[in-house]
């Protein structure tokens, strides 16, 4: 792949002029294609942290700057005007994936691994990584870059957003058979660690404090690492007492997400992706 991070280096470092390189689209769907078949992903776990490719993330803003409005869609009940860089992407009884029918768009650039379930209408932006037994139910958002790990469950209408830009900036990941609960929101390069299960409504952001109520910790982002949820975690949402000034007068509290379990059977048992939905 190095010869191809060169060139998508090169290409990005020319800013708007990179419309006017010959090979430019060339190189740019070669990429593509790498990035729809996993061969290349934006975010990489390596030891115990999760690193951006930056190139990668480079070769996705190179798209749209590549990219012209073109007019997509089958027909005139179901149009599009968008970068011709990034159409939606078309599927085929061989990929092994479940896209059920309703309304759902993955994005050319987004990978989707085998065994997956898409169930209608939900959204796989570029960039995205969707790994092998996941189920992205509906109303659900695969943010750009995000990365999805194995047989991850993502409840009706979670958010897991995108962090495209800045390019050097982890985006959110949830790890291997995490549970995403309903209306959940996960933002700015949050991470999810393997199994961990985040209770219906809890969102997490960067200036979010998770409180463990098993370990006595206080879970915080910093302006080097990211709101990380631990191995086995049970979020769910909570509140705090405002402790001064008219909050305190006023009987207020703020939401926080809280801790309250880890893992143990009987979660096992409630959160357990069933088989035969496969």
């Amino acid at each position: 792949m190095q010869p191809l991070q060169n060139e998508i280096e090169r290409l990005f470092a020319l800013g708007a002029q990179a419309k006017s390189e010959s090979s430019a689209r060339e190189v740019f769907l070669e990429f593509r294609s790498s990035l729809s078949r996993g061969k290349i992903r934006a975010a990489e776990k390596r030891g115990n942290q999760w690193y951006a490719n930056v190139w990668v993330k480079q070769g996705i803003l190179l798209g749209f700057r590549l990219g012209e409005l073109a007019e997509m869609g089958s027909d005139a009940t179901l149009s599009f005007v968008d970068k011709d860089t990034y159409p939606a992407r078309r599927w085929h009884v061989g990929d092994g994936i479940r896209v059920v029918p309703g309304g759902s768009s993955v994005r050319e650039g987004a990978y989707v691994a085998p065994s997956v379930i898409c169930m209608p209408p939900m959204y796989i932006n570029v960039g995205a990584y969707v790994d092998e037994g996941a189920l992205v139910d509906s109303h659900a958002l695969v943010g750009s870059c995000a990365q999805i790990g194995k047989r991850v469950h993502l409840s009706a209408a979670a958010q897991i957003g995108g962090v495209l830009e800045p390019v050097g900036a982890a985006p959110v990941v949830i790890e291997d058979e995490a549970l995403v609960g309903g209306n959940c929101g996960v933002y700015e390069g949050t991470q999810v660690r393997t199994r961990a299960v985040l209770g219906a409504g809890t969102i997490l952001t960067r200036s979010t404090p998770v409180y463990d109520l098993v370990r006595g910790q206080v879970y915080r982002a910093t302006d080097e690492q990211p709101l990380v949820i631990p191995e086995n975690a049970v979020v769910v949402p909570g509140s705090r007492a405002v402790a001064h000034g008219k909050g305190a007068e006023w009987n207020l509290s703020l939401y926080t997400p809280v801790i309250v379990k880890y893992r143990d059977e009987k979660t096992d048992s409630r959160v357990e992706l069933e088989d035969l939905l496969r």
